[in-house]
C-alpha cells in the first residue's frame, strides 16, 4: 500500500500573519522558535504538521524532540529545494465575484513556512534550504514575495536556524501584456546555476501520439522552439540545474482545477521548473477532426479563429499587428466571453497531460549526476505537500472561485496524493489522463500506485492541540474517502470530469427529449 498523509486544518487563513510562526510548541521545535498568538495563528502549520504525521514520516521518534519527518528523505547537510506554486499575483475573477482571491491561486505562505522549518531541521547547520520557482511570464515577482509573506519568513529564518533562506526567480525572462498581448519584455537573470536540457526521446509520452510536431504551440507567439524540440526523435525540456541537482524536492503546489489538465495538484506543479516554457506544448492546432486538439467539433467560427491565431502569431513574433491583435481580442471578449473553448482548454486535450508527465519523468529520473533512464526506479526523492485550506474551482488555474477545503495532503508518491485530492473534489480520475495514463504506463514509471486500491490515507484522529496524542493515526482505503465538496470543473472539462458525470449527462439528455 502507497501511504498518503492528510491534515485537516480550517477553511480560511484569516487571522494569520507573516512569519506565519506556529501556534503550538511542538516537541521537535519547542526549544527552537517563538509560537505565535492568537486562537487561528498556527492552525495551518499544524495542519502541515498533521499531514506529515499521517504520511507516517520518522514513526519511531513521533512525539519526541528527536522526530525529524524528513529524516529519511534527506541527509544532513544536504540541499532541499522547495517549489511551490506562485503562477500569477491576482486573480482576476476577484474584481467581479467577492468568492474568489489570490488564496486560491497560489501557496500561501503559512504552508510553505512549516515546509521551510522541517527543511531545515532536516538539513541540519550544514545544509541548505532554497525556495525556487519560475511562475507564469506576467507574474509581479514583488508582488508576489509581498502576498506570501517572503521578507518575513527569511527574517525568521535568520532569527530561528541561523541560516539563510535562498529564493530564486527562476525565471529567464518578464512580460507584460495589454488586452491580452505582450507589450513588453524584460530579461532576468534566472537560475544562477543554469539550465539543463533534458531530452526524453522516445521515453516521452509524446512518442507515437498521433500529434504533429509542426502544429504543436507553447507558451509564446513563436512556435518554432516548440515544435524543434520535440519533433526527428527529440523529446526536450530546458530544467533548473539548481532543481535537479538538490538532494530533495519539496513540491508544494495548490489544490485547484484546471484548463488543460482538469486540476493541478502534484504532478501538474513540475511545470514551474523550467527555464524556457516555449519548450513547452501546450496543444494541438487545430480541430480533432483534422488531427488537432485546440477545440472539438468543426465550426466554421472556430477554425476561423484558429487560423487567424497562427496567423497573429505569426505577426506578434515578429512586433507587427499588436494594436490589431488587442481590437480582436477585445471584441472576441465582449461577443463570446471568456467560457467558449479555445487553445486546448478542455477534456480533449491530448498534448499538455503528455508535457506534464514528460516532466515528472524528467524530474524523478535525474539528478546532479545526469540523467538515469535506464534505471529500473526513480532516483529522485520529492515530497509533495498539497495546500488545500482554501482551494480553487471553476476557471482555474489563474481565475477560480475560493473553496474552503480545509486540507493539507503529504506523501513521496505524485499519483497517490494527486488521487487523494481529485477523490475529496469529487473528480473521477478515470477521467483525467494526466493522472490515468501514467498509471497504467510500464516506462520510467514514477510511481508505485497502479490503481485506487493501491492508495491508502493516514489521518490523525484530532486536530492539533488536542487531549490525544499527534500519533494517534487512522488508517483507511482511497475509496473511503467521499468528497469534501463538489467542485465545479473549468467549463471545458464540465460534465465530463465529475464522478458520475455519465449518469448527469444521459438523465439530461433523456429528460430533453421526454
Amino acid at each position: 500500500m502507497i501511504r498518503v498523509g492528510l491534515g485537516r486544518g480550517p477553511g480560511s487563513y484569516a487571522g494569520l500573519e507573516a512569519p506565519w510562526d506556529p501556534g503550538h510548541a511542538w516537541p521537535e521545535l519547542r526549544d527552537r522558535m517563538p509560537c505565535a498568538t492568537g486562537a487561528a495563528q498556527g492552525d495551518v502549520y499544524g495542519a502541515v504538521r498533521a499531514s506529515l504525521v499521517g504520511l507516517g514520516l520518522d514513526s519511531a521518534n513521533l512525539d519526541r524532540p528527536e522526530w525529524n519527518p524528513l529524516r529519511d528523505l534527506v541527509h544532513a547537510g544536504g540541499h532541499v529545494v522547495l517549489k511551490p506554486n506562485f503562477i500569477r499575483h491576482w486573480n482576476p475573477l476577484a474584481e467581479a465575484d467577492a468568492g474568489a482571491s489570490v488564496e486560491s491561486v497560489i501557496t500561501h505562505g503559512a504552508v510553505l513556512r512549516a515546509a521551510i522549518d522541517y527543511a531545515f531541521l532536516a538539513v541540519g547547520p550544514g545544509g541548505r534550504v532554497t525556495l525556487a520557482e519560475a511562475p507564469q511570464q506576467d507574474c509581479d515577482w514583488d508582488r508576489i514575495v509581498e502576498i506570501v509573506g517572503l521578507d518575513a519568513i527569511q527574517e525568521r529564518v535568520r532569527e530561528v536556524w541561523g541560516r539563510e533562506l535562498e529564493v530564486i526567480d527562476l525565471r529567464r525572462e518578464a512580460v507584460r501584456f495589454e488586452a491580452g498581448v505582450i507589450v513588453e519584455r524584460r530579461a532576468l537573470p534566472g537560475d544562477p546555476l543554469g539550465y539543463r536540457a533534458v531530452d526524453l526521446g522516445h521515453r516521452s509520452f509524446f512518442t507515437d501520439a498521433g500529434l504533429d510536431p509542426g502544429r504543436l504551440r507553447g507558451a509564446d507567439y513563436d512556435p518554432g522552439p516548440t515544435s524543434e524540440h520535440h519533433s526527428g526523435g527529440r523529446n526536450a525540456y530546458l530544467l533548473s540545474e539548481t532543481v535537479l541537482c538538490s538532494d530533495l524536492i519539496v513540491n508544494l503546489p495548490k489544490l485547484k482545477t484546471h484548463k488543460k489538465t482538469g486540476v493541478t495538484l502534484a504532478l501538474k506543479n513540475m511545470v514551474g521548473i523550467n527555464g524556457d516554457k516555449n519548450w513547452l506544448p501546450h496543444h494541438c492546432s487545430g480541430s480533432v477532426g483534422d488531427g488537432g486538439d485546440e477545440f472539438p467539433g468543426g465550426r466554421l467560427l472556430d477554425r476561423a479563429r484558429s487560423q487567424l491565431a497562427d496567423l497573429g502569431r505569426q505577426l506578434l513574433k515578429r512586433g507587427i499587428g499588436t494594436r490589431i491583435a488587442q481590437a480582436y481580442r477585445r471584441v472576441e471578449t465582449a461577443t463570446r466571453g471568456d467560457d467558449f473553448i479555445r487553445s486546448g482548454n478542455w477534456h480533449g486535450n491530448r498534448t499538455t497531460w503528455r508535457m506534464c508527465a514528460d516532466l515528472n519523468r524528467c524530474v524523478y529520473y535525474s539528478d546532479a549526476a545526469g540523467e538515469h533512464f535506464d534505471a529500473a526506479a526513480p532516483v529522485r526523492p520529492v515530497l509533495t505537500i498539497l495546500d488545500g485550506i482554501v482551494s480553487g474551482e471553476g476557471n482555474g488555474p489563474l481565475a477560480p472561485r475560493d473553496v474552503s477545503l480545509g486540507v493539507v495532503i503529504a506523501g513521496t508518491d505524485p499519483l497517490a496524493v494527486d488521487l487523494v485530492a481529485i477523490r475529496a473534489m469529487g473528480f473521477d480520475e478515470r477521467r483525467i489522463p494526466k493522472i490515468l495514463e501514467p498509471m497504467q504506463s510500464d516506462d520510467l514509471r514514477i510511481s508505485d500506485v497502479r490503481c485506487a486500491e493501491d492508495v491508502q490515507v493516514g489521518e490523525v484522529e484530532e486536530s492539533a492541540g488536542g487531549e490525544r496524542p499527534a500519533s494517534a493515526v487512522r488508517l483507511y482505503d482511497l475509496n473511503a474517502i467521499a468528497a469534501l465538496h463538489s467542485f465545479e470543473p473549468h467549463p471545458g472539462w464540465l460534465n465530463h470530469i465529475e464522478r458520475g458525470a455519465d449518469d448527469a449527462v444521459n438523465d439530461s439528455r433523456q429528460r430533453a427529449s421526454a
